[in-house]
């Protein structure tokens, strides 16, 4: 240890100065002027959380790239919608389930406009857009001849002040709107009975009221453990997507100027003489020019010359600089490059399908982690448990033992085939090499086997009793009726 300083006494050695063991905790040069805050997640949630609000929802109106980048996240993340399979074992049961489902969705909209599908997009629009969505359980009477009755009504976050902390009256503990008890569980609400934003009309937008936990839902993507409110997605990009539009503003209206047709006349000085008139002073009313339109020819004066302007173009490196600025938005925003711009240019069918995997990886996670885990699952058990105790459906032991009824797996619109051939040859073999079953392979493309199995023997039926003979035999034949093409339906033969 030679040459290293070191303070020595009672019988050890110890460094003078302890260096981190991170560079980025360092504060050299480079992280001089680097100080963050050390906030918690609540409090890192509370600063400025109404003005991104703000701020997100005029650049998704105003900002093509943002309104892109949303519209692409919501149409991906829930489709034609996110539909519940029973898994009860009782096939007459997981029927029964299905059609009483089926017509509270078209009855769901407490503001009867949309249906449960359409609620999931209007949601997941709302937590992308403003970082979160609050859903209301509105229980109805039994006169209103609903299917079930029960619907939801989706309420934006303005709702639920997020500054709205401190002691409820039964001596609970509220941040951000929100009620806990002693052992830290969600028990209440509190909401505006009216949009603070709409102070039109009741004039109740300032007067909250408690509402319990058990009718609301809250859906939102916490990033630390303790988050209890969420943020736009856009936060991390709405300060560059600004200075971008400006910059991409700027450079639009200097294009403007340069397409211009602009001219300056140069004229002799007063005292010189035209030339072949010696003495003849210019006149200096004389003014032979006209307004400039395109293909005109202007005569001037004698002596006058006309020198046009020779404004900047967009630059060289315009399309570059636009290129690695989206770049880092759709980076920001969770979204393949591609996906936000339509810029395919360069790009293979096999890199595509790198991208599209790599990016369907993530929306599937939050498909099952927030909208299946926070309002499908929740919505699916109010309306069984409101189906049985208004007699709209009888369900043998749901009040002893609800679960096996309750249980369900949760379906999104499948994805579209990058090569409908290949994938579907790909999925035929591993079903006949046992890696997977029918079942599956159908859910994965957002439909149900037992619907498919009913449906092809209702048209083998029909076909049938119309004496109609279609080939079955999925194996290519060419004119001779020669195999030309096994995926393996016969394992005893070669390929060609």
């Amino acid at each position: 240890m030679s040459g290293f300083p070191t303070l020595r006494g009672r019988g050890f050695l110890m460094p003078t100065r302890l260096k981190n063991s991170y560079e980025g905790a360092g504060q050299g040069r480079r992280a001089n002027n680097w100080q963050p805050g050390s906030n918690g997640p609540v409090s890192t949630t509370g600063s400025g959380l109404q003005t991104l609000r703000n701020r997100s929802r005029h650049a998704a109106r105003n900002d093509p790239y943002a309104f892109k980048a949303l519209d692409t996240q919501v149409s991906n993340h829930i489709g034609t919608g996110i539909a519940p399979k029973s898994q009860h074992p009782d096939a007459d049961i997981r029927q029964m389930l299905q059609e009483v489902w089926d017509d509270w969705c078209e009855e769901s909209d407490a503001d009867g406009v949309l249906d449960f599908y359409g609620q999931q997009a209007l949601a997941a629009q709302g937590l992308f857009e403003s970082g979160e969505c609050f859903v209301r359980l509105r229980p109805r009477r039994l006169e209103d001849g609903l299917a079930v009755p029960l619907q939801i009504q989706l309420l934006e976050p303005e709702f639920v002040p997020h500054d709205k902390t401190g002691t409820a009256p039964n001596g609970n503990r509220i941040r951000q709107g929100i009620e806990f008890d002693a052992i830290g569980k969600r028990v209440a609400y509190w909401m505006y009975k009216s949009h603070p934003g709409e102070r039109a009309g009741e004039g109740t937008y300032n007067s909250l009221v408690r509402v319990p936990a058990e009718q609301v839902l809250h859906v939102y993507e916490p990033t630390r453990p303790g988050q209890l409110r969420g943020v736009p997605m856009l936060a991390t990009v709405l300060l560059r997507l600004k200075t971008l539009d400006e910059f991409d503003d700027a450079v639009l209206f200097r294009q403007e100027v340069a397409n211009l047709f602009a001219g300056f006349i140069r004229k002799p000085s007063a005292d010189a003489a035209f030339p072949g008139e010696p003495g003849q002073q210019v006149d200096s009313d004389f003014a032979p020019l006209v307004g400039l339109e395109p293909g005109t020819m202007q005569e001037l004066a004698p002596g006058e010359e006309v020198e046009f302007s020779d404004p900047p173009d967009a630059g060289n490196n315009y399309q570059d600089f636009m290129r690695q600025q989206l770049a880092a938005i759709a980076a920001g925003m969770g979204l393949p490059y591609e996906l936000l711009t339509g810029d395919l240019r360069n790009i293979s069918d096999r890199v595509i399908r790198v991208i599209l995997n790599e990016f369907r990886r993530r929306v599937e996670q939050r498909q099952h982690a927030i909208f299946v885990q926070q309002l499908c699952k929740p919505v699916w058990r109010a309306v069984l448990n409101v189906a049985v105790l208004s007699g709209a459906i009888s369900l043998p032991g749901y009040a002893a033992n609800p679960r096996p009824y309750q249980r369900a797996r949760w379906v999104p619109q499948g994805w579209a085939y990058i090569h409908p051939v290949q994938d579907v040859q790909a999925d035929r073999l591993a079903v006949r090499s046992g890696f997977t079953s029918r079942s599956e392979v159908a859910l994965k493309r957002g439909a149900d086997a037992e619907t498919i199995d009913t449906e092809n023997a209702a048209d083998n039926a029909r076909a049938d009793g119309l004496g109609l003979a279609y080939d079955s035999d999925p194996r290519q034949r060419d004119d001779q009726g020669e195999i030309i093409v096994d995926d393996g339906a016969d394992a005893n033969k070669e390929r060609p």
